[in-house]
């Protein structure tokens, strides 16, 4: 196992989102998340290049609010539903908490900030990543 070799993530970014708070935030995008900003470091802009408006992208972001000690969860926080493990759940709660979101595009400006629906993700959270859609993908 790999366990003693360091990984260092960089984040490319930060969402901007009128959520504020845990309980505020839909589970899942589609079940009410609003339009969102993802504020790209200056560092990394050029790397936008390619996408447009209307274009879905998956945002992976750090879930830096989540616990990574947790193992079993009770899948969408009920606890009438039996514990699951974490990785067969979508729980922000895991060893690395990585999210995984799939937005559309509504706006690019020149600055790098990308308004993207919908997204479920905090003010504040760190991006770790954006990649295209590919047809015949699903992430919802």
């Amino acid at each position: 196992m790999t366990k003693d070799v360091p990984f260092l993530l960089q984040p490319v970014g930060v969402v901007r989102s009128p959520l504020k708070s845990r309980e505020n935030c839909p589970k899942q995008g589609s079940e009410g998340a609003p339009d969102a900003w993802l504020e790209i470091d200056p560092a990394f802009t050029e790397a936008l290049d390619g996408l447009t408006v209307g274009c879905e992208i998956f945002v992976l972001t750090w879930l830096h609010k989540a616990q990574r000690d947790l193992l079993k969860v009770h899948p969408r926080g009920n606890p009438a539903q039996p514990l699951r493990g974490v990785f067969a759940t979508r729980s922000p709660h895991r060893p690395n908490p990585i999210g995984l979101h799939r937005v559309e595009i509504l706006e690019i400006q020149e600055s790098g900030r990308v308004r993207v629906r919908p997204l479920e993700a905090l003010d504040g959270t760190p991006i770790v990543d954006i990649k295209p859609v590919i047809q015949g993908t699903s992430g919802r």
